[in-house]
């Protein structure tokens, strides 16, 4: 593995390193993940990753709901 030197602002640093911590994972696992999902066109996993992010939502009010025609309006 090469290492690298990475400019980048203190403000976006400091939100990289918390949302990293928070995720309980290193700053430069979460640089290589963004880096390889973003690079990488075979991601075949990131419709399970997007309803696997859903699922850790919290949502309050579950008692909405829509009709078929509200969900395919354009």
């Amino acid at each position: 593995m090469k290492n690298i030197t990475l400019s980048i602002e203190d403000d976006l640093l400091k939100a990289g390193r918390d949302y990293a911590r928070k995720h309980r994972i290193s700053f430069n696992a979460l640089v290589r993940k963004l880096i390889r999902q973003t690079v990488v066109s075979e991601n075949t996993n990131w419709l399970d990753e997007a309803f696997a992010m859903m699922d850790k939502l919290e949502i309050t009010d579950k008692s909405e709901k829509w009709t078929r025609d509200e969900l395919y309006r354009g």
